[in-house]
């Protein structure tokens, strides 16, 4: 997979740099500082890590979400390292959550509405291994609340769903440039084009989910 992000829109070509227009950092440990007692965490991938990140910050009941890397068999994987497609990681995100205020179902909702999971190895426009859909769960019960999901949807769409579901085995936080990307490149390119529109679809189609401040 190359490390650039391109797509056509339209009849007209637009070439749209993404993570790699910028330098890479060091990596530094997944944060704890914002985790209060009663915090839970649960691991996602669904496409680029700055869209997946901001759709799930903008829910009720969710503290944070941290782009990184999740699902591969090599340690301390780099952005460079899993653009190859050879590490087995996908671009995930560690959502930091309060269960009383918004349930693992509820974010398995979430999880699903707002990425095209019935697309193998890929989210329009980035495909590759690394952008592929996967649900983690960390015990049985997650477990069930995942593949209940899916019969519901196997049930419902013409085509299979693509969702690997994983055991949580390793998250490795991404360089620090990633964090809370979209938030502070608004006017970056790629943030434009897609994934500003893709959280509009989610905040649009999940009003009843959003903090009070996202209903804007």
């Amino acid at each position: 997979m190359k490390f650039i992000k391109a797509t056509f829109f339209a009849s007209c070509t637009l070439f749209i740099m993404a993570c790699f227009s910028f330098t890479e950092s060091k990596k530094t440990a997944v944060p704890t500082d914002h985790i209060d007692q009663g915090t839970e965490v649960a691991y996602f991938a669904s496409g680029c890590f700055w869209c997946v990140e901001a759709i799930f910050e903008s829910v009720e009941g969710v503290a944070e979400a941290v782009s990184g890397y999740a699902g591969g068999f090599t340690k301390n994987p780099t952005y460079a390292s899993i653009g190859t497609g050879k590490t087995g990681h996908a671009e995930a995100v560690a959502v930091y959550y309060n269960p009383q205020k918004v349930s693992f179902a509820t974010l398995i909702q979430v999880f699903f509405g707002s990425h095209d999971h019935t697309t193998v190895n890929g989210q329009h426009p980035d495909y590759g291994t690394q952008y592929r859909s996967i649900a983690f769960y960390k015990t049985p019960e997650e477990k069930k609340i995942i593949e209940a999901a899916i019969l519901e949807l196997n049930a419902n769409y013409s085509k299979k769903i693509a969702t690997e579901v994983t055991q949580f085995s390793q998250f490795y936080k991404a360089e620090d440039y990633h964090q809370d990307f979209e938030k502070r490149n608004p006017n970056q390119g790629y943030v434009k084009a897609v994934s500003i529109p893709r959280l509009n679809r989610f905040k649009k189609k999940f009003p009843e989910l959003l903090k009070k401040d996202r209903l804007e």
